[in-house]
């Protein structure tokens, strides 16, 4: 009864916000810190204006493309600015609607706009715009996210560059623009731009884009760009920016060759780093490194009463994931009742157009441990919602027990990805087969009916010619039998 609050929350974003209101709800007196604005990074330069672009952009390109619908094709005019004022407003909206100090504090949440640094392991030190006053809590969380990683290329720090960060306060459009890195930000950013009408260029120093994902769906991914317009550069190792008469010049290294490439502007999707300077965690004994601070399964440090969550703790760093941490520090926290992180079902999802997402297991981590697996695959050729809206490109990849049935990770790549990921992880994390998938019944015709087609090529393979024959012979029926191949898809 000594401290000065329950919890203290060091940072205002999805985990933060999250673990504040959580504890506020379980009666701990809460305070929660943010240095800046409350939403973090999905509200302001992530999840929700990269959304918001690009589904501008695929309006613009569905005007473009109006031909494939029968309709009548049109040139479109961007107003590139005014694209960046409706990103702003649905920000705004969002901020509004989910974020706002008032929120918060109706729920019984302290709320205060200060920058934390720990003093020991119970005590903060909080610079605020009216000095600097000490804090202290029985239980600390830290939830201070993460920021870009701008790499140590020659000559960036004279060079005008973006990233997420400053991306979304643009409010021209860059004729020519080059992306460094072909992961889930650069993929989005790189379809949306070329959409918009940038000619964009994508350095990535894989030989392929989006390298966590499946290969095969990446792949089909990364040629639907490129059919689109967007420009590939790859195995490309950028070795210097410079400043030039119309914006920037990269000098990049493919092969042993060294190139140049003029821009117009240049977003740095090279990655994210948690924000573990300036907390001083020495002073509390916590244990951290540059790739942000270790956590058990309950998401507790090395110091009992400490707890770190989302980005900074260096796990996944996805919106979700970080209101799954909140959710079982809080709980261990407060309550004393176990619950643990569940690294097995974590989906992402790149918002490209298809969509690319994932959960569970990828095959190279099936292959690696030894786990024998059968690959029950869909083409959304087969899948009659999307040969309607001729949006046919993708895939479905189940990868599971032959046995049966049960599910050890799922890729797909197409429309509604996201929705149908979500479908698989609710499964795997329930202990649904692909038998469970497959009868139970799905709304015709949708996308997620894909899902239990895929399921249904589980039945295909489990029956055998042997036991078709037996049956003919028990009742006399008098059809043929069916013997499929391997890869035949029903």
């Amino acid at each position: 009864m000594a401290y000065d609050y329950d919890v203290i929350v060091i940072g205002g974003g999805a985990a933060g916000l999250t673990a504040s209101g959580m504890a506020a709800n379980f009666g701990a007196k809460t305070l929660m810190l943010e240095r800046h604005r409350l939403g973090g990074d999905c509200t302001w330069t992530g999840c929700v204006p990269s959304k918001a672009i690009l589904k501008a952009a695929k309006v613009a390109h569905h005007v473009r493309e109006a031909n494939a619908y029968g309709l009548t094709d049109h040139p479109v005019e961007v107003d590139f600015a005014r694209v960046m004022q409706r990103v702003h407003h649905i920000r705004d909206e969002v901020y509004e609607d989910a974020d706002r100090p008032e929120i918060y504090t109706n729920m019984g949440v302290d709320v205060m706009e200060a920058e934390a640094s720990f003093v020991d392991d119970h005590t903060l030190a909080l610079k605020t715009s009216e000095g600097t006053k000490r804090l202290s809590s029985r239980f600390i969380v830290i939830a201070a996210g993460a920021s870009a990683f701008v790499p140590p290329i020659e000559g960036i720090q004279d060079t005008p560059h973006l990233t997420n960060e400053s991306l979304f306060e643009i409010d021209t459009l860059p004729k020519r623009f080059a992306i460094v890195g072909g992961g889930p930000i650069g993929t989005e950013m790189s379809q949306a731009f070329n959409r918009l009408g940038s000619e964009v260029y994508v350095l990535e120093r894989g030989a392929q884009i989006m390298g966590n994902d499946d290969t095969e769906l990446a792949g089909m991914l990364q040629s639907r760009l490129a059919k689109e317009g967007v420009n590939y550069v790859l195995n490309a190792s950028v070795q210097q920016l410079s400043k030039s008469v119309g914006g920037v010049t990269l000098a990049y290294k493919s092969g042993e060759e060294t190139k140049k490439l003029e821009v117009d502007q240049v977003l740095l999707a090279t990655g994210r780093r948690p924000n573990v300077a300036g907390l001083n965690l020495e002073a509390a004994g916590v244990t951290y490194t540059t790739r942000g601070i270790p956590v058990n399964e309950k998401c507790r440090t090395n110091r009992r009463h400490i707890y770190a969550i989302g980005d900074i703790a260096g796990r996944y760093q996805f919106t979700h994931m970080s209101e799954h941490m909140a959710k079982v520090a809080v709980t261990n926290m407060l309550l004393k009742v176990p619950m643990k992180i569940d690294m097995k079902h974590v989906p992402w999802v790149t918002y490209t157009d298809p969509e690319l997402g994932h959960v569970g297991a990828t095959q190279k981590e099936l292959k690696e441990k030894g786990i024998n697996y059968e690959v029950y695959a869909f083409p959304y050729t087969k899948v009659d919602r999307a040969v309607t809206e001729s949006e046919t490109t993708g895939m479905i990849k189940v990868y599971a027990k032959k046995f049966n049935g049960k599910i050890l990770g799922v890729d797909v790549l197409g429309t509604s990805a996201g929705e149908l990921i979500s479908e698989y992880g609710l499964a795997m994390r329930n202990g649904l087969t692909l038998r469970h998938m497959a009868d139970t019944i799905h709304a015709y015709p949708t996308y997620g009916l894909g899902a239990r087609r895929a399921a249904d090529q589980w039945y295909v393979r489990k029956q055998s010619a042997g036991l078709v024959k037996f049956l003919k012979f028990i009742f006399r029926y008098r059809g043929p039998v069916n013997e499929y191949v391997p890869g035949t898809i029903v």
